[in-house]
């Protein structure tokens, strides 16, 4: 079987310690090493460390302490880089969805990555379009070299990251939201199935994106692709969405069609007090990598 290296990522791209930053400290407190080790060998990378945050937005990049998103994308592909050496497969813990930039960049090969990109949002705001200012409305912009990165000359050279022809965006349910506020959307860019496609077959849906990426490919998921009922400990609720058994089979299908690794973002347990959806995630996992595991020989 393949190792899978776990690595995770407290980051909050709010500028904070709190919330999701927390996530991997308490799904590792949930269980998740040994749910993992159940159906997998497991090599504990710990956390990467990050600078101390800063909430304040600043006025040429548009983006919320972008010193420290550019201190994430560079940690996490340093990171994430040996993992890969060794032969791992990486599951990275978020924290947010900023920190997928750094597992491209570490993903690359010949200058070329796919992307399955399985979350409730298209995340894919200019900086200057942003009402909350935080990375994680805009990380697909950035991947996709739409937003202006040239405050920073380390990641303005990373950008673009992946091409829209290589990119599946899968489970989005923001398009009324995104009208709303006169935000393009990514549909006429990049491949797109949205949340009530997806809901009516999970797992062809899924097949479908990863048969058409090109390999190597990452596999990035946001956990507010599940609905609001199944997970509510998340920070921007809509309505819609998938539930736990549908979100397995999702999950399952990508992480069986052999992706160069995959990230787990959007869990706020500071709006889970009694742990309870902590202990879900880590149930999901685990579920998942059993599943993998049976089926493909993970």
């Amino acid at each position: 079987m393949r190792t899978i290296g776990l690595l995770g990522v407290p980051t909050n791209s709010a500028g904070t310690i709190d919330g999701v930053a927390r996530a991997p400290l308490v799904l590792r407190e949930a269980g998740l090493v040994d749910a993992l080790h159940r159906h997998a060998k497991v090599h504990d990378y710990g956390d990467v460390t990050l600078p101390e945050p800063s909430p304040t937005r600043e006025t040429r990049s548009h983006v919320i302490d972008p010193a420290g998103l550019d201190a994430l994308v560079a940690g996490v592909r340093e990171a994430v880089a040996p993992i890969l050496q060794n032969g791992h497969l990486p599951l990275v813990i978020g924290g947010d969805c900023p920190l997928l930039l750094g597992c491209l960049a570490a993903s690359l090969v010949r200058d070329r990555v796919g992307l399955l990109f399985v979350d409730g949002h298209e995340d894919a705001y200019l900086p200057m379009q942003s009402s909350t200012g935080e990375a994680a409305d805009m990380e697909l912009a950035f991947a996709l070299g739409m937003a202006d990165a040239s405050w920073s000359p380390e990641l303005a050279a990373l950008l673009p990251l992946v091409a829209p022809g290589d990119v599946r965006v899968v489970g989005a349910r923001d398009a009324e939201l995104l009208r709303a506020e006169g935000v393009a959307s990514l549909r006429d860019r990049v491949a797109l199935v949205d949340g009530a496609r997806l809901a009516a077959d999970p797992a062809g849906s899924a097949a479908a994106a990863c048969a058409s990426l090109p390999d190597p490919w990452w596999f990035h998921l946001d956990l507010d692709v599940l609905s609001t009922q199944a997970l509510p400990a998340i920070d921007y609720p809509q309505p819609g969405g998938l539930d736990w058994d549908e979100l397995a089979a999702v999950a399952t299908t990508a992480l069986g069609a052999s992706p160069r690794g995959w990230d787990v973002t959007i869990y706020n347990p500071d709006m889970d007090p009694t742990r309870v959806h902590a202990r879900r995630i880590v149930r999901f996992l685990g579920s998942v990598v059993e599943h993998v595991r049976d089926l493909e020989g993970l």
